[in-house]
């Protein structure tokens, strides 16, 4: 992709190529993946393009569950409360609030159960919105840029781990390489280093193999791990445990990109203007939580998690409009299966609402 001359992409596509050549002409895709999002006023997330949205004529590029039902977050809000008394906490954290819809109705829904909401967010622009979005609730709403050494609460994430940067590995010729970024002519291109680097599970074959590893949030599984001395942890993504996630079918991997509500797999083309994401290895992500000391309280599908949580019956008071809506949040061939639940908890377990019926945590 040739370089644009100005506009934020242009600035980004520089700054880029300037790390490019700093790091001796190769960097990694993880680096890459990093700037393109978070890079301070010119990464996707860090810029002030709409983003979030049910439709494209709003130029916004994707919906998430929160935007297209508020039955999401008052379903979510039974299982919160849940925790909150379950912890003994009276905070909820949220990582990349994203519009603002989902705290909108969790503060709604649960009231003066929940005396401080903070939302631990990196873009100055979305925060912006977050604010507008939140204001009859300003008394207990504030903004973190970071977690701080010792946390107490419960915290969700909705579509936080797919955002974070992966490294990408490429087996040719049955040798494992990682797939970096260089410029060749003036444009961004692949290009690919042999490594000591491999997956947790060697997909079975011969055949070329594209995948991704997910170091970033294995470390942020851990340092929550760390922090977090009283709560629970859920974290709503799209994604797989690890048998099927290096399944030796899935050669191309997971990595993809969405603009203008459209799909397309080439992170490379017009970096700052779209999203890029991967599934989530919820297999890695467990394993780096309970090995720093945060058991798994429950994992298994939106759908039934939401069902669990009370979701049809709260749908039973709804227009056909606002049904159909919330319906895609659980149905299998919309958002209902492929996005997954997967929750961590400090302190004594507990049978979770949201996983008392379906949990899947044995297949991780």
């Amino acid at each position: 992709m040739e370089l644009h001359a100005t506009s934020v992409t242009g600035a980004l596509q520089r700054l880029i190529a300037g790390q490019v050549e700093r790091a001796g002409g190769w960097l990694p895709f993880d680096r890459y993946m990093a700037l393109a999002l978070y890079a301070p006023g010119l990464g996707y997330y860090a810029n002030t393009s709409r983003k979030f949205g049910t439709m494209p004529g709003s130029g916004s590029d994707f919906v998430t569950a929160p935007e297209m039902s508020p039955l999401f977050g008052q379903a979510l809000a039974a299982q919160l409360d849940e925790a909150l008394q379950r912890t003994g906490t009276a905070e909820l954290w949220e990582f990349g609030a994203g519009s603002g819809a989902l705290a909108r109705e969790l503060l709604q829904a649960l009231g003066s159960r929940v005396q401080r909401y903070t939302i631990v967010e990196l873009s100055a622009a979305l925060r912006a919105r977050q604010q507008e979005a939140l204001a009859p609730f300003a008394g207990r709403v504030q903004w973190a840029t970071e977690l701080p050494e010792r946390m107490r609460g419960v915290v969700v994430g909705n579509e936080v781990l797919d955002a974070m940067p992966v490294k990408l590995l490429a087996r040719k010729g049955l040798q494992w390489h990682e797939r970096g970024v260089t410029l060749r002519e003036g444009r961004f291109a692949w290009s690919d280093r042999p490594t000591g680097l491999r997956p947790p599970v060697e997909p079975a074959g011969t055949h070329d193999y594209l995948t991704e590893l997910h170091q970033q949030a294995q470390a942020f599984a851990r340092m929550l791990a760390e922090r977090l001395e009283a709560g629970a942890a859920f974290f709503f993504d799209y994604g797989f445990p690890e048998a099927e996630y290096y399944h030796p079918q899935r050669s191309m991997g997971t990595l993809m990109c969405h603009r203008g509500h459209l799909a397309d797999p080439d992170p490379l083309d017009a970096p700052g203007e779209k999203d890029i994401t991967a599934h989530v290895d919820f297999t890695g992500v467990a394993a780096a939580a309970q090995e720093a000391g945060l058991p798994t309280l429950g994992y298994t599908s939106q759908g039934r998690f939401l069902v669990n949580c009370g979701i049809v019956e709260r749908m039973a008071a709804l227009g056909v409009r606002e049904q159909a809506a919330a319906q895609r949040l659980m149905a299998e061939h919309e958002m209902g299966e492929l996005f997954k639940v997967i929750a961590f908890q400090r302190g004594p377990f507990w049978n979770a609402l949201g996983f008392r019926h379906g949990d899947r945590t044995h297949t991780l």
